[in-house]
């Protein structure tokens, strides 16, 4: 039977780079491929080996694995989203609250599990303080409902635009530029958060893509500064309360 719903992959931390890209003899699909059209999970991204995160960047690049043998090779479709999950430092309290009692040597190994080229691929990095009670009650901020309907909305913004299937994340480079049609203060702003925040190529066209999702969210037909304000913020890896 097909399924109705789409994948939801969350493998534990212990897990090797053959199982989370695929390999083996005969080849077998990875947790990547197992994902395709879902969701990857990654809780705990710190204790991750570096072998396997590190294999996630072709995946994440292509959107397909090719699994090379002497005789014969096979690819496999692997086209998700990854959200991962991580603590400040390996016990978890963080080196900025006080109670924090690893040595800063292990907070550096822990961190670098994520290297730049990887952590690069990633849309939105952003660090969440410690949640208040009514947060954590439910009681403020805005019901799923809500972003629900408002999600929905944006992909039919998008499929209208771009064609039934297709979404910003699927934007070529020279696609991108020609939907943006930025005005001189939305411009700037972009110049300014490339030098700021030191974007790469890569980084600057993915902060681009998120911004114009940011602008379909709001119902938006144009790409304005304060969308572009808001996903160069989301890139910042800075502490939102």
């Amino acid at each position: 039977a097909l399924e109705s719903a789409r994948p939801f992959r969350a493998p534990h931390h212990t897990i090797s780079a053959a199982g989370l890209v695929g390999g083996g003899t005969p080849p077998r699909a990875g947790e990547v491929t197992l994902a395709h059209r879902g969701v990857l999970f990654l809780d705990e991204l710190g204790e991750f080996s570096r072998e396997a995160l590190e294999a996630l960047r072709g995946p994440l690049e292509d959107r397909s694995v090719t699994i090379a043998r002497a005789r014969s090779s096979v690819e496999f479709p692997c086209s998700f989203a990854l959200v991962a999950a991580a603590n400040p430092c390996p016990c978890g309290r963080g080196p900025d609250s006080g109670e924090c009692e690893c040595p800063p040597g292990a907070v550096r190994r822990y961190r670098a599990r994520l290297s730049g080229p990887l952590a690069d691929r990633m849309d939105i990095s952003i660090a969440i303080g410690q949640p208040s009670a009514a947060q954590m009650a439910g009681i403020s901020g805005e019901g799923s409902g809500a972003v629900r309907d408002r999600v929905i909305a944006a992909r039919r913004r998008q499929a209208e635009r771009l064609g039934v299937g297709r979404t910003n994340a699927g934007l070529t480079p020279a696609e991108l530029r020609s939907t943006l049609e930025l005005d001189h203060e939305a411009r700037k702003l972009v110049r300014d958060g490339f030098e700021s925040l030191r974007l790469s190529g890569r980084g600057h066209d993915r902060a681009l893509r998120l911004a114009r999702t940011i602008a379909d969210l709001a119902a938006s037909d144009r790409v304005e500064a304060r969308h572009i304000g808001e996903a160069l913020m989301l890139r910042s890896q800075e502490p939102r309360r």
